[in-house]
């Protein structure tokens, strides 16, 4: 299996797994007990919430969830005032955003141009003084596009609301802006477990809890946290912070050798090829059956836009945002590749995928 669907999950790390086997095993002590095991599994979270803090700004508390999503939905739900947020936002902040909505909350959503950028002149007319939160993507999930987050959350500071950035698909890979004041962010999308998540809080900053119980975590977050997650997480953040630079410089010739063999081949690159993650490739072949595709190809591990809402039936919404049809959407396909991808293996994929493309076109 040729594997290229990193913006949905992301292989293990050995170092992960590494570091969480003894507390699946022997260590299996309950962090918040007060008895020594409990506090050595207590003293490990806590290692482990300063590993993900390393590719945080400063000045901030980290709060571990079960995801992103549970995070996402903290961060909104834990604020008041209106909302301003970005077309190609991922289901979890915009449908969250629509049930606030529906609870009263004045919400803004602003659209994006041909190569999925935010117009900030549009932004800059939207937040205004009644604005309590801003919300947008680092890293698309379905284009890599990279959205100017800085200079949004410059604006939402200057009107007096808080920045909130789903830095799901960006953390570990792209810095992240000092002016934030909220970020999610997933382990399993940076080669860490399934099932852990966090939300980076800005010192100061405070929310009304999403979960009510024991308050386990800072900021008042309720459940009982499982170290072994946590310390597969930490490993992971940890080694990302490390390979930062040989992560982004391989993904970078991945997607310049992947970007030259289809780019002159009948493909078109949906989103902004500059401001842009490297590690994505979304390409539109008109009159594609991407369905079909798949089923020819099931040895080469792909998409068609977002995993969380491959079963829906729908085209993306995010690149319906971009201008493209409905038909043009459901022609696309989205390769998703970085650490463990050998370009080998990457050209191999591609030089398959167009044949079988080609061979459709042909057919009909």
């Amino acid at each position: 299996m040729i594997y290229l669907d990193y913006q949905a999950t992301t292989p293990l790390a050995p170092e992960a797994l590494a570091a969480m086997a003894p507390w699946m095993t022997e260590n299996f002590a309950n962090p918040h007990s007060a008895h020594a095991p409990g506090r050595k599994a207590k003293a490990a979270v806590a290692v482990a919430r300063e590993q993900v803090a390393g590719l945080m700004p400063a000045g901030g508390t980290v709060s571990f969830t079960s995801g992103a999503t549970e995070a996402l939905n903290w961060a909104i739900k834990g604020t008041t005032g209106g909302i301003v947020t970005i077309a190609t936002e991922h289901a979890a902040v915009l449908d969250t955003v629509a049930a606030e909505a529906r609870r009263g909350r004045d919400v803004t959503v602003l659209p994006v141009g041909p190569e999925g950028l935010v117009d900030l002149n549009a932004a800059r007319d939207a937040i205004g003084s009644g604005t309590g939160l801003v919300a947008a993507m680092l890293v698309n999930n379905e284009i890599g596009v990279i959205q100017p987050v800085e200079a949004l959350a410059e604006l939402a500071r200057a009107a007096g609301a808080m920045m909130l950035t789903d830095a799901v698909q960006g953390f570990g890979r792209v810095a992240i802006p000092d002016g934030v004041d909220l970020v999610a962010v997933s382990a399993h999308k940076i080669h860490g477990p399934k099932g852990v998540g966090a939300l980076w809080v800005r010192d100061g900053v405070t929310l009304e809890p999403l979960l009510h119980g024991g308050g386990q975590e800072p900021g008042g977050r309720s459940g009982t946290l499982s170290p072994a997650l946590c310390t597969g997480f930490g490993a992971a953040a940890a080694l990302a912070k490390q390979r930062f630079g040989a992560d982004r410089a391989h993904a970078a010739q991945l997607f310049r050798a992947g970007f030259q063999a289809l780019g002159s081949a009948g493909w078109t690159l949906n989103g902004s090829k500059d401001e842009r993650y490297p590690g994505n490739l979304n390409l539109l072949y008109p009159g594609l059956d991407v369905a079909r595709l798949m089923s020819e190809l099931r040895d080469i591990a792909f998409s068609a836009g977002s995993a969380c809402a491959s079963g829906s039936g729908r085209p993306s919404h995010v690149l319906q945002a971009l201008g493209l049809s409905d038909a043009e959407a459901r022609s696309s396909i989205r390769l998703g590749f970085g650490r463990y991808t050998s370009e080998e293996d990457l050209l191999d994929a591609i030089q398959r995928i167009d044949a079988a493309a080609r061979a459709q076109r042909i057919a009909a």
